[in-house]
């Protein structure tokens, strides 16, 4: 591309090939796209944005960028369960920034997008004088009436998550160099990677209709999501801590540094958490063969004691741990 590309430019050869010729994207040549869900079906729409800076390190690789800024909407659709249909982008690119930066990001775009069994139907590219900021809205179709919800915990249910819990903490935590002066390469690589790009549980989220009472995806912390959970339900959660499933490299570094404890509660997991009647677990386990994914109940719904929406983190004596309010507010 001869000169400094324009909004025009960057659009047709870097992002209009991600429509992937969608009916309804229109080449990403017109004011708007135009969406058409299957009949009988609910379009799920959920949007998230990401700062350089507050979502990402500056030295970040594009292609993670792009990877992780899909994969956490598509979580957000997991969570619904909701089947991936489109997205639409809008980019705040700061001023200079190189055409190759964008390459490499609408390359990471491509492969995840691929991966997720999504497309690019719109968006918006603007420049900024501020940091760079990417924004991205997607959309999914459920039947009526089965998209998943936060709020309908009931107790005596269990709690369950799956996947791993706490790698993507452990990940950002060093590449800051805070920790893991003794983590071997093959585990620092994986705890990076699982910060740097998630994978969306989106097999399982569809799963989940009518069998999950409640359904979350873990963003902001396992404890702080939980306890969207819980208030929205008006009940309490008890978790048990031995049970919390970690990898062999979250494992390992713990051992070596048992002060890194408190991070496997900071957040960037984007497992599901949910909740259903103990009856679920013949059904779970056949999930758990089917998708060759770890899904591990860790605690159980309760009537609340008092204020509801409470999360209790418990050792194996019953004794409440102070997690130190660890995981992740905005504001």
């Amino acid at each position: 591309m001869a000169g400094k590309p324009g909004e025009f430019d960057l659009i047709s050869t870097y992002f209009a090939p991600l429509t992937g010729d969608a009916p309804g994207a229109f080449g990403l040549a017109d004011d708007a796209a135009v969406i058409a869900p299957p009949a009988g079906m609910e379009v799920a729409v959920t949007t998230d944005a990401m700062v350089a800076g507050v979502h990402f390190l500056a030295d970040d690789p594009a292609d993670a960028v792009a990877a992780k800024l899909l994969a956490v909407n598509l979580s957000d659709l997991a969570a619904m369960g909701a089947e991936p249909h489109a997205y639409t982008l809008a980019t705040a690119w700061p001023r200079g920034i190189q055409p190759a930066w964008i390459e490499a990001f609408a390359g990471g775009l491509k492969a995840a997008q691929e991966a997720g069994g999504i497309v690019l139907v719109g968006g918006d590219t603007v420049a900024t004088a501020g940091p760079m900021t990417l924004s991205l809205t997607a959309f999914g179709f459920v039947p009526p009436g089965e998209a998943l919800r936060r709020g309908s915990a009931k107790p005596g249910e269990r709690v369950y998550v799956s996947g791993s819990i706490g790698d993507a903490a452990l990940g950002l935590r060093l590449l800051l160099a805070e920790i893991g002066a003794g983590c071997d390469a093959a585990d620092r690589a994986r705890l990076i990677g699982r910060y740097r790009q998630p994978t969306p549980r989106n097999a399982l989220g569809v799963a989940l209709r009518g069998l999950a009472s409640s359904a979350i995806d873990i963003s902001d912390g396992l404890a702080v999501d939980l306890g969207h959970v819980a208030a929205g339900a008006d009940v309490d959660i008890d978790i048990d801590a031995a049970a919390i499933p970690l990898s062999e490299a979250a494992r390992r570094l713990v051992a070596q540094e048992p002060d890194c404890a408190g991070y496997l509660y900071a957040g960037d997991d984007y497992e599901l958490a949910f909740t259903a009647p103990p009856s679920a677990d013949p059904a779970l386990r056949d999930l758990t063969r089917r998708l060759d994914l770890p899904i591990t109940a860790i605690g159980e719904v309760t009537a609340p004691a008092g204020a509801a929406g409470t999360v209790r983190v418990l050792d194996g004596t019953g004794a409440e741990i102070d997690t130190g309010g660890a995981g992740y507010r905005h504001f």
